[in-house]
């Protein structure tokens, strides 16, 4: 196999994993802002982790997406 095959491979299923296991503390994480979100006194949970998280993803998916189209071109 070619190395931009398992380059293709390699990173969509990493980038998966990684994606997944990360899925649940992201899920907690934005409960818990929407809960501080309406408790005024509580101290403020930062949203960054949660917004880096998302624009990952769809990095993720873009490049892989990519890496996709451009294995048919090369293979077809």
């Amino acid at each position: 196999m070619d190395l931009l095959l398992w380059i293709t491979v390699g990173f969509i299923v990493i980038g998966f994993v990684v994606l997944v296991s990360m899925k649940k503390s992201m899920e907690r994480r934005v409960n818990l802002i929407i809960e501080n979100e309406k408790n005024i006194e509580s101290e403020q949970v930062s949203n960054k982790p949660v917004i880096w998280w998302i624009t990952g993803a769809t990095v993720w998916g873009l490049v892989s997406m990519n890496l996709v189209v451009r294995s048919f071109s090369v293979y077809m």
